[in-house]
């Protein structure tokens, strides 16, 4: 600090600080803040200026100067106008500037306000660096709309499986049951994909996630093999509701019902209309060649594997149902999987 000034240890109503001290204090505090200052006359010429951000040229001097002389032709020709009003209505208001550095883009906030000695009228200028806040923003108001996006397709698949569920049904006992299912496996996908911040889901963690609830016997895994795909999240969700339609069914009719575990997941790499891709390989052996399924030809889940899902990944499927066996193939295109750390 300058001589002769000092920091009271004593309560707000001991001793106060000198004019001098009082200057000295202010602009240590403006320096700490990164807070600039531009005070300009009626005239709007600048009379005044503090702190000012390092990547303005103030080598020229800027006293006498109008703002056109700190912030260049455009930018200066506004805020001039809109210094002007503020002089004129004493209302006080803030604008934004973007400054192009050796760093990328600044965004500065000049908070104006009409001053006032006497009979002489001023507008002062608090500057200040936010561009941090606004990035975050930004960021914020990008997360928010596809948070939304997201929310509207999957409020149109819940609305897809309700509708289609209904369609199907035979009783109100039976579409609760059915319905509460597959919105149950659309929230198992959906947590994988949320605990990775939307980026997907890997299609083991899936299917063993979609399984969970069904698998007969806990000392031998589910036999997932091949390929460990990194799902896009519209993948993840899609394919969950396929392997759901099969479990259900396993569970109901097929291999889990007998307590077999005679059912294999393989993903494998293929090319499909000239670009890399990946075909998942649901085999179910089924034993005694039972003929019951849910699978006739105008039932939801053999629509969720022929149509829905192919069409939601823009690939393809095939289905197979035979007296002892049920396959499905499912063809997903490059633009819905990743390999990471995996060549293709």
């Amino acid at each position: 600090m300058r001589k002769g000034c000092y920091v009271s240890n004593q309560s707000i109503s001991g001793p106060t600080f000198t004019t001098e001290c009082k200057a000295v204090t202010l602009e240590r505090a403006l320096y700490g803040a990164g807070i600039g200052l531009i005070h300009q006359d009626g005239e709007l010429a600048i009379r005044y200026a503090e702190n000012l951000p390092e990547h303005f040229d103030v080598s020229a001097g800027l006293i006498g100067m109008d703002d056109r002389a700190l912030f260049g032709e455009d930018d200066g020709r506004r805020l001039v106008a809109v210094k002007a009003a503020v002089l004129k209505s004493g209302e006080p208001t803030t604008t934004e500037i973007e400054w192009k550095t050796p760093e990328g883009l600044k965004i500065y906030e000049l908070k104006l306000q009409q001053t006032r000695d006497g009979e002489r009228l001023g507008v002062l200028s608090i500057i200040s660096d936010v561009t941090d806040s606004r990035h975050r923003e930004r960021v914020l108001k990008s997360l928010l709309r596809e948070l939304s996006h997201r929310s509207k397709n999957l409020l149109a698949i819940i609305q897809g499986i309700a509708m289609q569920t209904a369609r199907h049904t035979i009783s109100l006992d039976y579409f609760l049951v059915k319905f509460r299912g597959r919105l149950q496996s659309l929230s198992n996908s959906q947590d994988l994909v949320t605990d990775s911040s939307w980026r997907g889901a890997y299609l083991f963690e899936l299917a063993e996630k979609q399984f969970a609830p069904y698998w007969p016997d806990r000392a031998r895994p589910l036999r997932v093999q091949g390929v460990n795909a990194h799902l896009t999240p519209n993948a993840a969700v899609h394919l969950g509701l396929a392997l759901h339609e099969l479990i259900v069914n396993s569970a109901t009719h097929g291999a889990i019902a007998a307590g077999s575990t005679t059912i294999s997941i393989d993903c494998r790499k293929l090319t499909y209309e000239g670009h890399d891709a990946i075909e998942v390989v649901w085999t179910e052996l089924t034993a005694g060649g039972r003929q019951n399924s849910d699978f006739d030809d105008k039932s939801f889940g053999r629509a969720v594997l022929e149509r829905v899902v192919p069409s939601s990944v823009n690939g393809r499927s095939a289905f197979t149902l035979e007296p002892h066996r049920i396959e499905y193939r499912l063809t997903i295109p490059d633009t819905e999987f990743e390999l990471i750390g995996q060549a293709f």
